[in-house]
């Protein structure tokens, strides 16, 4: 085969791994002066797949004809395609990486996921195990043609991850940002503890069922955060100090929350809690867990009782989001490398002022207007967001 201008071929060889292979192959195209376009090269369990795009000139067979000879003596085999210029994806927010996170992804949710991204039009580009040692999490990076919206594909993708129950999917754009995260804000009830404090406290002091009530008022709409707050510590007038500080001591962490912390802190990642609760309860998650910031209501206290009252400003929506971007300003961090993670409805402001704001075990309508959803694992796989590995995190201990 001969060709009296350059033509553009892709070079795919394939076999049992050895040191030299590439090595081998790189050498013969530099010595015919090829020039090498792309390259790609994986392992899996022993079987190495290497891709070589390179633009050929002159005589296209002499060129090939020692890396045939090559690939004989080393036992590997060789293919060559003839290549044209690909459909551009090319464009200014084009590529983004789908993360999928489970207890076990076999080929069916793979299957069932992918079946979604072709649906909408993505090129997959790449597909990486994360997990070690198992498949538990991978990342998929695609391409979407330029003018395309994610939006359709976002909300297919959560739809998906709700309906499995077994497995979370995340869409974000790769940028820059996607691994240099430097903030991690996290709600406290029902997010990085399991329960709300509140509740706690109302059962022990016999008002639980009036607390309730107020709370599925607020739920309703039918008032505001601040006003349901002021009824439900009213509530609590005449509580024992030492209730709370029990609690407190006692708090039960969402699965992965040490995890996650331990993680962060060893990354140098500052850490917060952002919380419509209690400060007692932050103050002793901040310390148990090494958090550097904490902010939440404080609960006024007289002669070892609650007075049913809050000291200073409500932290609401609209203040956790506040607190947020003063916190990033004083840090020097840019909000795009801030990640917010909530469930509920006060949350909502949060997540939209962080660079990731990510609903964690959260009802629908936060699911829905979130940049990403997790139900089915722990807040450690906030981690995999983060673009880290298994392997990683083996080495972060």
């Amino acid at each position: 085969m001969t060709s009296p201008s350059s033509e553009s071929v892709l070079i795919t060889v394939a076999g049992k791994d050895q040191p030299g292979i590439t090595s081998r192959f790189t050498g013969l195209l530099a010595e015919a002066g090829a020039a090498l376009l792309d390259v790609e090269q994986v392992v899996v369990r022993g079987r190495l797949t290497l891709c070589l795009l390179a633009r050929l000139s002159g005589d296209t067979g002499a060129v090939l004809e020692p890396l045939v000879a090559a690939a004989k003596t080393l036992g590997v085999t060789l293919d060559v395609e003839p290549v044209t210029a690909p459909a551009s994806v090319d464009g200014e927010g084009s590529r983004f990486v789908v993360t999928a996170v489970g207890r076990a992804l076999g080929a069916g949710e793979l299957h069932a996921l992918t079946q979604v991204l072709a649906a909408h039009g993505a090129h997959v580009e790449r597909i990486t195990r994360t997990s070690e040692p198992h498949l538990g999490a991978v990342d998929i990076h695609l391409a979407l043609a330029a003018g395309q919206a994610p939006d359709a594909l976002k909300q297919a993708l959560l739809e998906l991850s709700m309906k499995s129950g077994g497995f979370d999917v995340a869409l974000q754009r790769e940028s820059l940002f996607r691994r240099g995260k430097r903030m991690v804000v996290m709600d406290m009830d029902s997010t990085l503890i399991r329960i709300e404090v509140i509740d706690e406290l109302a059962r022990a002091h016999g008002v639980g069922e009036q607390v309730a009530a107020i709370t599925e008022r607020a739920m309703q709409g039918e008032m505001d955060y601040d006003e349901s707050l002021r009824q439900r510590v009213a509530l609590l007038a005449g509580l024992d100090e030492s209730v709370v500080h029990q609690l407190a001591a006692n708090l039960p962490l969402t699965e992965g929350a040490e995890t996650l912390v331990r993680a962060l802190k060893r990354l140098g990642c500052r850490t917060a809690v952002i919380s419509g609760g209690f400060s007692v309860a932050a103050e002793a998650l901040k310390t148990r867990l090494g958090i550097d910031v904490a902010h939440s209501n404080v609960l006024e206290v007289k002669d070892g009782k609650l007075t049913g009252r809050t000291v200073g400003a409500i932290v609401n929506a609209r203040r956790k989001a506040e607190l947020l971007a003063s916190l990033a300003q004083a840090e020097g961090i840019l909000l795009d490398q801030v990640v917010a993670v909530g469930d509920g409805a006060n949350d909502l402001l949060m997540l939209e002022r962080a660079g990731l704001g990510i609903a964690f075990r959260a009802k629908p309508k936060l699911r829905a207007a979130a940049d990403t959803s997790i139900s089915a694992g722990g807040l450690d796989t906030i981690l995999f967001l983060l673009g880290l590995t298994g392997r990683e995190l083996q080495e972060l201990g």
